[in-house]
């Protein structure tokens, strides 16, 4: 237990004794500036009982404001040392503990000092070995601390599970303006909850969501969460693997928003074609404040400078951050069309039947023509076939090379290619189907989501009348999601159920907020975080 020292003992006498306490060397560089408004003992190998020895010091120090002990190894026992002193403290606003192997233990610790402390703007615990596990402990702190403005979360292990405590912390959270959560591991359905959040939070300005796993679902939730958001003004969200379609997605938002004025896109998968319909969507809202678009890996073409020079004169500020000129847009190469496929085009063109047409080249009627003539007759006939695609379609159809080509093996020949091109043209469809169920799915997820952070009216009503802390349930697993876990049975049992009208409608909703996404790149499905009222009404949640 930390004690406030008596008022006739000066700072450098409190430190020293305390370091003799701990047991370890006085740190010669905190001494000299204990005085001053700034105090950088980062990298300076100070332990628990180092960290123990700075607290008890800084008990009744009222010049240091900014306080940086990044990467001294204090572990959660030295965080417990200075939280307890910050209790008492309430002149230092930023504190920086980046690198200090806080872990689960660590992040407890925290989130108990966030519930009181008043003083705390900034709070940077990048690089702490958080996981999903430790960041639920931050979502009732935050929803009760409206003095943090800034909070560095970066290089921690936030998966999707955090991505979902994230969510509903940046929706129940009024005070946070800067976020960074930056090199974590969020992606799929923790990406698409996280963006519901940002959908509701109505006071954050910068996010760094750079090097997560966003994709193109998370892509396409943000873009929703852009077109009600009004208080962004900066989103990094630099290689999350987000390609040209994402950009697409993401693109709807943008044509809304009025707010954002820095978009970071650079590497991501993306080409001059995102980078010419990112340039359109600005061009086609004049109301954009669009000041920075970093494309920084995107090589571009002179149709994009062209269309660059015209954006230009109705935002004439606005930045745009390109690798360079002499970009492309990668076409598939030619390759050699199919010469059947050929023939076929011309016949139904002209509407006859391909054995009529040889029949012509048969005077006969042996259903063999010899090769030399076979070719005059293609030629004469006006097909646009190449002398490699007429040399293909004879060795076709003269595999044991007799100098004549039967024409019987055409009808084969036109059934297999028949076959081929509705083959292919049923992968396509397939491609299309799946691409246009994932980007449903994800949708219905964010709304889902969105649906599982908004309070009920009667609850928001009471939220207005009431002087409390709000109080956020930081349950990540919806109630559909538990029975998913229990098992197909209490589903089975559920839908043979007799019910009443007034099942059948609570039914109803539920079914409504159920939602699988197996088929999306691999996850099984998006938790919903539901609030505490919500999940004690759900008609799916599990009593136990």
């Amino acid at each position: 237990m930390l004690e406030k020292p008596h008022n006739k003992e000066t700072s450098e006498e409190l430190y020293v004794q305390a370091c003799q306490e701990a047991g370890v060397v006085p740190a010669s560089y905190f001494m000299r500036h204990m005085n001053d408004t700034s105090m950088e003992l980062k990298h300076h190998g100070l332990g628990p009982r180092g960290a123990r020895a700075i607290a008890a010091s800084l008990l009744s120090n009222k010049c240091i404001t900014h306080l940086n002990l990044e990467d001294n190894w204090i572990q959660p026992e030295g965080a417990s040392d200075l939280v307890e002193m910050l209790r008492k403290n309430y002149y230092i606003q930023d504190l920086n503990i980046s690198n200090n192997r806080l872990g689960v233990c660590g992040a407890e610790v925290i989130s108990k000092m966030l519930l009181d402390n008043t003083s705390l703007l900034c709070l940077k615990l990048a690089q702490n070995e958080f996981n999903d596990e430790s960041v639920k402990y931050f979502v009732e702190a935050l929803s009760a601390n409206f003095r943090l403005t800034e909070l560095d979360l970066s290089h921690n292990e936030f998966c999707e599970k955090g991505g979902e405590y994230l969510g509903q912390i940046l929706a129940s959270n009024e005070g946070l303006q800067v976020l960074n959560l930056s090199w974590n591991h969020i992606r799929m359905k923790g990406a698409i909850a996280l963006s519901a959040g940002l959908r509701a939070n109505g006071m954050l300005k910068i996010l760094n969501l750079s090097y997560n796993g966003f994709g193109n679902e998370g892509a396409l939730a943000l873009g929703e969460a852009l077109r009600v958001n009004c208080s962004l003004i900066q989103l990094d969200i630099t290689c999350n693997r987000i390609n040209n379609e994402g950009v697409r997605l993401l693109c709807k938002g943008l044509e809304i928003n009025e707010t954002l004025r820095v978009l970071k896109l650079s590497k991501n998968p993306i080409n001059v074609e995102a980078a010419i319909l990112l340039l359109n969507t600005i061009s086609n809202r004049p109301e954009c404040k669009m000041e920075e678009l970093d494309i920084s890996n995107v090589l571009v073409n002179p149709q994009f400078l062209v269309r660059l020079e015209t954006v230009s004169l109705y935002h004439p500020t606005m930045r745009v951050l390109y690798a360079g000129e002499h970009g492309f847009v990668p076409r598939k190469p030619a390759g050699r069309q199919d010469p059947m496929k050929v023939i076929q085009n011309y016949l139904n063109e002209r509407k006859l039947r391909m054995l009529d047409f040889f029949k012509n080249m048969d005077k006969d009627s042996t259903m063999r023509i010899p090769v030399n003539d076979f070719r005059r007759h293609i030629t004469q006939a006006g097909l646009p076939l190449n002398s490699a695609q007429l040399d293909a379609l004879v060795q076709t159809l003269d595999r044991e090379e007799t100098g004549f080509v039967d024409y019987r093996d055409l009808v084969d020949t036109r059934n297999k290619m028949v076959r081929d091109q509705r083959e292919e043209q049923r992968r396509k469809e397939r491609k299309k189907r799946q691409k246009k169920q994932r980007s449903e799915r994800a949708l219905r997820s964010f709304h889902s989501a969105v649906r599982a952070f908004t309070p009920p009216p009667a609850s928001r009503g009471a939220l207005d009348h009431s002087t409390s802390p709000v109080h956020v349930s930081v349950t990540s697993l919806s109630s559909w999601y538990q029975e998913e876990e229990q098992g197909p049975s209490l589903r089975f049992s559920a839908t043979k159920r007799k019910t009443t009208e007034e099942e059948s409608v609570l039914q109803s909703q539920g079914a409504e907020q159920y939602y699988s996404s197996q088929g999306s790149l691999g996850s099984q499905c998006l938790s919903e975080p539901l609030t505490l009222l919500e999940r004690s009404s759900s008609p799916l949640c599990d009593s136990g």
